[in-house]
């Protein structure tokens, strides 16, 4: 069994349970925070993302987040509850063909975060994938 095949069905269990958390946040509750430095909930709804990231991290060595001479990476700004479910939707589907067509080799291939050309760090593509470790070191 190559490894897409094993983290298809455990991304299926963790996304439908992201879907349904998401589809719950009411509109007019997204800039609610439970605190002065928290962010909103309408900002941890948009990091939904971050499942966007999969087909970029596995065509791609790296990332920078603001490169030399180019335009920094910004969060999609989603303002409303309907339309962060359909990019989440529109961002998983994208995911799964990603990950369906990813080699063994290509998962162990290293992939680097970059901020202006500096290395934040590296893992492996299958790790950060899987774990989406790097996704959430970059927030």
């Amino acid at each position: 069994m190559i490894l897409s095949e094993i983290m298809l069905p455990e991304l299926d269990v963790e996304m439908a349970r992201t879907r349904k958390l998401l589809a719950t946040v009411p509109k007019e509750h997204l800039d609610w925070k439970a605190g002065g430095s928290l962010h909103t909930i309408g900002w941890n709804a948009k990091l939904a993302e971050s499942v966007g990231w999969m087909p970029l991290i596995l065509a791609h060595d790296e990332f920078d987040m603001h490169p030399v001479g180019g335009k920094p990476y910004e969060t999609p700004s989603l303002d409303d509850a309907a339309k962060i479910v359909a990019a989440f939707d529109d961002n998983l589907k994208a995911a799964r063909a990603a990950i369906a067509e990813a080699t063994d080799e290509q998962m162990a291939e290293e992939w680097a975060m970059k901020n202006a050309g500096q290395t934040l760090f590296t893992m492996t593509k299958g790790d950060c994938v899987r774990t989406d470790n790097c996704l959430r070191q970059r927030q």
